[in-house]
């Protein structure tokens, strides 16, 4: 399997890189990229620790090639944060305690991400859909459900606007 050159936008920045075409995109992200926030969990599709957005898409990046992101955006747990401060996600979910061990967070508030950015204001129902295929052995889902409403309460009374957080970052 040769070497490709692969160019994509990663977390805002147009990025370059030489890629295996048997390379998935988590280790792309984790190993290439530097940026370990995208766990590696299953490598099955079914835990959800490696969710990125494609696209503005949640996806489970194990199941992803690398090479099939050419052209196109890829948004990391990173790539939440801007200017130094935590996305409302991020914060919420520190607020509310949903994280335990931590392994499943980054792929949690991905997933959490591309729900808001879809459905502002999303019912419990419609959050614990979005977080169906993301796994979790320490928190009980309860303090995750809570930890959107917060962020989604946050963006929508502009608390989270600042910082392009309601542009989509």
């Amino acid at each position: 399997m040769g070497v490709r050159d692969l160019n994509f936008k990663l977390n805002g920045n147009l990025m370059s890189m030489k890629v295996s075409a048997d390379v998935l995109l988590v280790d792309l992200l984790r190993d290439q990229a530097g940026l370990p926030g995208t766990k590696a969990g299953c490598r099955e599709g079914e835990c959800g620790a490696c969710t990125v957005l494609l696209d503005g898409e949640a996806v489970n990046s194990c199941l992803i090639p690398a090479l099939s992101v050419a052209g196109r955006e890829v948004t990391t747990i990173e790539g939440l944060a801007a200017g130094g401060e935590l996305h409302p996600l991020q914060q919420a979910f520190i607020e509310e305690g949903a994280v335990q061990c931590g392994y499943c967070t980054p792929g949690m508030i991905m997933a959490a991400k591309a729900l808001l950015d879809r459905r502002p204001d999303p019912s419990g129902e419609e959050i614990r859909l979005a977080m169906s295929g993301n796994l979790c052995r320490c928190t009980g889902y309860a303090k995750i459900i809570k930890a959107v409403k917060r962020a989604a309460g946050e963006i929508k009374s502009g608390g989270g606007m600042k910082d392009g957080f309601a542009a989509g970052r």
